[in-house]
């Protein structure tokens, strides 16, 4: 006999638990699987070190469902999103610009938090909910649908019956493979380091993301560690480099992280492990098969440039709540899931072309292409209307 529910969420990192947790908190009863156990401290084997700006919109949403409360206190505003260019001869910035939030908003771009710490909280929320049942160790096996309903067998032999499938497993994922759907993958041949570090100088609440070539360099705040100021670095460059510094002793490392970043807060310290990961664009031709709606990494994946990836998935999660609540009788049918296509297809599309584009600028090796980006970048952001509307499609309101 299946066990049944309203949405089945196939999935538990920070974009599958946050719908668990949101869909619960909404009234509908969920169960949510994965195969891997969360790891929720910070100097944890396997646990990630990547951070989350949770940008406006998403934050808003985060309030509305009773998990902002548990982040709050753990998160770092981003009130100055700062754009280095360091193309030249030498390591130097040559062109800075700076988004203040202030100029669009009182509230900050966002709050910066530790994926891990996000997974602590979030199921904590989870185990407060008593409509929502969290399985770690248990991931999903095979998917069958008909008009009326959804059977996924699970890991472990059960057979969950649902309403709906809310797909969250990853670049790779199992549902969307089950239900056939075609994805278009980009590979950069770059890789991505993420650690955190301490340095002498305060970030002042200010993300700083560094071009030069191979990919951004990128510095967004995280409080205090061990009493000295804290950002999280994500750092990108073609593979074999990435390689190597990931193979590096710590104080060569440090040496070439602080050379990197221009120097722009002083000596940077190694405060965390390392951890590496390959960079890839990846768009599914569709988010809805029967009974199934793809979000997150399942529908998209992005390069970690201007704190897109989880707020593209959080405003997938959006619409899909929006639609849920607008008609619950409808949960999971065609019509719910062809306008959850309709409302983030082509935005999600439009994104990660532009991404696409911003890293492939941020790539470029040629010292003269170098010089025609900063040239570029002085004369697009000089401009107060070219910037503010930057500044919204950053924030996911335009």
């Amino acid at each position: 006999m299946a066990e049944t529910c309203d949405i089945l969420v196939s999935g538990g990192g920070v974009a599958g638990l946050t719908a668990a947790a949101t869909f619960g908190a909404a009234g509908f009863k969920v169960i949510c699987v994965d195969p891997t156990p969360p790891v929720t401290t910070r100097d944890a084997e396997g646990s990630d070190l990547r951070t989350t700006a949770f940008l406006q919109p998403a934050q808003e949403m985060l309030q509305r469902f009773g998990l902002w409360e548990r982040l709050a206190d753990h998160a770092a505003p981003l009130q100055i999103m700062r754009i280095v260019d360091a193309g030249g001869a030498e390591p130097t910035p040559r062109v800075v610009k700076d988004f203040n939030a202030a100029d669009i908003s009182e509230k900050p771009f966002g709050w910066n938090l530790p994926n891990w710490l996000l997974r602590r909280e979030i199921l904590a929320r989870i185990k407060a909910l008593p409509n929502v049942e969290f399985r770690p160790g248990t991931g999903t096996k095979s998917l069958f649908t008909r008009t009326s309903e959804a059977r996924v067998t699970l890991s472990d032999g059960t057979q969950i019956q649902a309403k709906l499938v809310v797909a969250c497993d990853g670049r790779d994922s199992p549902m969307r493979q089950a239900a056939g759907i075609p994805v278009k993958t980009t590979r950069y041949g770059q890789k991505a380091l993420a650690f955190a570090v301490t340095h002498p100088v305060p970030h002042d609440n200010v993300s700083t993301e560094i071009h030069r070539s191979g990919g951004p360099f990128t510095l967004v705040p995280l409080p205090d560690y061990q009493g000295k100021p804290s950002s999280a670095v994500v750092w990108m460059e073609r593979g074999p480099r990435a390689d190597a510094l990931q193979k590096m002793d710590v104080v060569a490392f440090e040496a070439e992280m602080t050379r990197r970043s221009c120097g722009q807060f002083g000596d940077l310290a190694l405060a965390s492990r390392r951890s590496i990961w390959p960079i890839i664009s990846q768009s599914a031709e569709r988010l809805d098969g029967q009974r199934l709606a793809l979000m997150a990494e399942a529908a998209h994946v992005v390069p970690p440039i201007g704190a897109q990836g989880l707020n593209m998935s959080l405003g997938d999660l959006r619409v899909l709540l929006e639609l849920a609540q607008a008609r619950p009788e409808g949960l999971g049918d065609a019509q719910m899931l062809s306008a959850y296509h309709k409302a983030r297809h082509n935005e999600i599309m439009l994104r990660v072309k532009g991404i696409d584009l911003l890293n492939r600028s941020s790539m470029i090796e040629a010292r003269p292409l170098r010089d025609l980006r900063a040239f570029g970048l002085n004369a697009l952001y000089s401009m107060a209307p070219v910037r503010r509307t930057l500044m919204q499609m950053g924030l996911g309101v335009k």
